[in-house]
């Protein structure tokens, strides 16, 4: 016997302390029609206090469990500690290297980092800032691949705010890329069997791609999703079938 449980996600919220413009509606809607809610980073604008309460004024519309992780917008001020600290006071759950079960799935998520992609990806050579930014990819790799390998479920979900492939940032400038993902990222996605993956932060990328096994990714930046969908509401909602016995 299986039940179906179902995720949206979003990125890219970028909120301010006087947002003009608001998701209330969208958020009711996932409320209805999704089970739990992905953020996947770039919640706020500034990483400002203010900002985490102009969010979480609009994301209580929607009342199911919240998952996120920070961006790098989230970090502009160097506040992210306490950006964690008010959105999860707030009631979100917002992971940076940590696992969670909801619903029968695990969902591991961590920020991400840069560094580029395949062949391209930036080696640890050099000056000792090229070497701290090639560390800092690695070390968010190994959070990911701590996270998930905590997970004991069955099924398993991937949140992140850089890419972790280059499919799903095509579209943007390709001198860019170092700065949209690394490919470090995917190992551990593969090496767990992840059943999706999210993640933000390439406004003009590519909403889908797959990793080198054949696991989704979906790259769910708000900006996207509107010009990409303009149809539909800027969120993508995805259905596992998980086992009850």
């Amino acid at each position: 016997m299986t039940r179906i449980v179902r995720i949206a996600a979003m990125a890219d919220l970028h909120y301010t302390k006087n947002a003009t413009v608001s998701l209330r509606a969208v958020f009711r809607e996932i409320a209805e029609s999704a089970d739990v809610l992905i953020l996947c980073g770039d919640l706020t604008d500034y990483g400002l206090p203010e900002e985490v309460e102009a969010a979480l004024a609009e994301l209580r519309m929607a009342p199911l469990p919240i998952i996120g992780v920070l961006g790098n917008h989230d970090y502009q001020s160097g506040r992210e500690k306490e950006v964690k600290e008010l959105f999860e006071k707030g009631g979100i759950r917002i992971l940076d290297g940590e696992s969670i079960e909801v619903a029968g799935v695990g969902f591991a998520g961590t920020k991400g980092f840069g560094g580029g992609f395949g062949p391209r990806t930036l080696e640890p050579w050099g000056e000792k800032m090229i070497k701290a930014f090639v560390q800092e990819a690695l070390d968010e790799s190994l959070k990911l691949e701590s996270a998930l390998s905590r997970l004991r479920t069955e099924h398993r979900v991937a949140l992140l705010h850089y890419a972790p492939i280059a499919a799903t940032v095509a579209g943007e400038p390709e001198q860019i890329f170092p700065f949209l993902g690394s490919s470090r990222l995917e190992d551990p996605i593969n090496r767990h069997h992840c059943d999706v993956v999210f993640h933000g932060h390439a406004h003009r990328g590519a909403p889908v791609g797959a990793t080198q096994t054949g696991i989704p990714v979906y790259n769910v930046s708000l900006t996207l999703l509107r010009r990409s969908f303009p149809q539909a509401p800027p969120y993508r909602l995805i259905e596992i079938p998980v086992g009850t016995g």
